[in-house]
């Protein structure tokens, strides 16, 4: 049975055939999502994008022949940004999740994770549009502090922004920042548009790597 339009629309991109099918059949019992396409690779989804196949989400793998996560994360960052990348992947390296994560993903899950998490996942990078399990959060903390091949002096922040990026670590979706800190969503609109230029990235992640590697937050 086709479930309703207003389902959120999941594309699966993995090289693994048995357990792209095994993901879809779980995905497609999940109350709110369905999916819409299931791709090889990078390129096979560029293709059906590209014939207005356009998903909400990606459940993308890393490894992958012809045009990998990395490429493929790069390319929908730069084409469809409104499309979130939740990586499901068996790389647990930090060099790999930081750096997925700065081409534009919104989420990371290793492949031993359990049903429930993936929906948390999904859950979270459509409503928050980040997901960080703790694990995923640690590998970060670690590799940003190991980190020292570029060294960004930290900019001069007013305290509503450095008290913005401390709530961008957290799980709260915009408008309960806004909440919290006592002003519209359409200012917090303005702290981030704002944040996103001065500090030269392109997502919320960006903001919460920039947070922690110059000590505003910890997690």
């Amino acid at each position: 049975m086709i479930k309703p339009d207003k389902n959120i629309r999941v594309a699966i991109t993995d090289d693994h055939v048995l357990l792209r099918n095994a993901l879809a059949r779980l995905v497609n019992g999940f109350e709110g999502y369905t999916v819409l396409v299931e791709a090889d690779n990078g390129k096979d989804l560029r293709n059906k994008i590209l014939q207005h196949q356009v998903p909400d989400i990606v459940l993308l793998d890393v490894s992958m022949p012809e045009m990998d996560g990395f490429e493929t994360t790069q390319w929908l960052t730069k084409n469809y940004p409104f499309i979130k990348v939740l990586v499901l992947s068996m790389l647990s390296d930090e060099k790999t999740i930081i750096r997925i994560f700065r081409l534009g993903a919104k989420g990371y899950l290793l492949k031993n994770a359990d049903p429930e998490e993936l929906k948390m996942a999904l859950d979270s990078v459509m409503n928050k549009n980040v997901y960080l399990s703790e694990y995923v959060s640690g590998k970060l903390v670690s590799g940003l502090h190991k980190d020292t091949e570029k060294e960004i002096q930290p900019l001069v922040l007013n305290e509503k922004e450095r008290e913005f990026l401390r709530w961008t670590c957290t799980e709260l979706a915009y408008k309960d920042i806004a909440e919290k800190m006592h002003v519209s969503p359409r200012t917090v609109d303005d702290y981030r548009q704002a944040l996103f230029t001065k500090l030269k990235v392109h997502s919320r992640v960006g903001l919460v790597l920039y947070t922690i590697r110059n000590g505003i937050a910890e997690i």
